[in-house]
């Protein structure tokens, strides 16, 4: 028995080699390309003529230059058919760039911009999201490429910078002047562009507003200083329609009532600010806070509720957490 079986693999090992083996009936091909010669040029007869090849993306002659140019558009790198919004935001001296998509993909739009501008790029790291623009001969531009408050977001900075010191240079002119190009361009170029940088992907990992539990209870943690996190709140609680009784913002504090639906107990705070004859707004007291704290730079939001009722605070919190932008 053990015979007959040795003798069946040497049969079956013999037909592959016949069958696929050098010398078989279909011998591999993977190295056929090497016996390939090169032909002479085919010879057309005069009767016909050689296709011509169309250029499907000529280039413009430019004859003269002129020293006032517009920064040009960039080319359409990706396709998308969502909308974003670009807006230039300003919180005191501070001004900034926000746009609604995320750093990775906002970096090839904002490295495009200073590549076909009149100024130098000195350098661009993916990595940290810095842009260095030689400006003139005494200092130099540094753009910052970061992610937003907001999921899937892009906070984009700039300042001048002396070239000796490295010190900031309070010109608050040219700055508004360059972020406002730069919101031209994205508002005529973001909604083009939904592909991402594989290089700048680490930025969006970067981002200013993560969300824990402490006690049973959720924390917003803002990698911000408290001016901008007061601001961002405040905005945040407009953008919900929940109105605050009173503020105490050297405690950081915002003192929230309800408004209460007379159908059912359903504490509602996205209908604050609404004239609905069926509901009717209970200002007796303040029965929430929301508290800004600041701790190792960083600044932290929880809600309170006076009551008791932590599960109405949650859904307070969590209507801020969506809207901050």
């Amino acid at each position: 028995m053990k015979n007959f079986f040795i003798i069946n693999i040497l049969i079956l090992t013999s037909s592959c080699s016949y069958i696929s083996g050098p010398e078989g009936m279909f011998p591999p091909t993977k190295n056929a390309f090497l016996k390939e010669k090169v032909e002479e040029d085919m010879q057309l007869p005069d009767d016909l003529n050689v296709i011509v090849i169309e250029n499907h993306y000529p280039v413009n002659v430019v004859n003269e230059l002129s020293d006032d140019q517009e920064v040009p558009k960039p080319r359409q790198i990706f396709a998308s058919s969502g909308n974003s919004s670009v807006q230039l935001r300003r919180l005191g001296e501070l001004m900034w760039i926000y746009v609604e998509t995320l750093p990775s993909t906002s970096w090839p739009i904002t490295k495009s911009y200073w590549n076909t501008s009149l100024f130098e790029t000195l350098n661009a790291d993916p990595l940290t999201g810095e842009i260095d623009i030689n400006f003139d001969e005494t200092s130099i531009l540094k753009m910052k490429i970061e992610h937003g408050i907001k999921e899937a977001s892009t906070e984009i900075f700039l300042a001048q910078l002396d070239k000796n010191s490295n010190e900031i240079i309070s010109n608050p002119e040219l700055i508004q002047s360059e972020l406002s190009n730069l919101v031209n361009y994205f508002a005529e170029s973001v909604d083009q562009f939904s592909g991402t940088s594989l290089a700048a992907q680490n930025l969006n990992d970067i981002k200013k507003a993560k969300i824990f539990v402490e006690n049973g209870q959720t924390v917003i943690e803002l990698d911000l200083n408290f001016d901008r996190a007061w601001s961002s709140v405040t905005k945040a609680m407009n953008a919900s329609e929940i109105l605050a009784n009173d503020k105490d913002r050297s405690n950081g504090i915002f003192y929230v009532s309800y408004a209460e639906e007379e159908e059912g107990s359903f504490f509602s705070f996205l209908n604050f600010g609404r004239n609905d004859k069926n509901q009717k707004v209970n200002f007796d007291g303040a029965q929430f806070e929301v508290k800004i704290t600041v701790k190792n730079n960083k600044t932290y939001v929880r809600a309170y509720s006076k009551d008791g009722k932590i599960e109405e605070a949650e859904k307070l919190i969590s209507k801020i957490n969506e809207s901050l932008s």
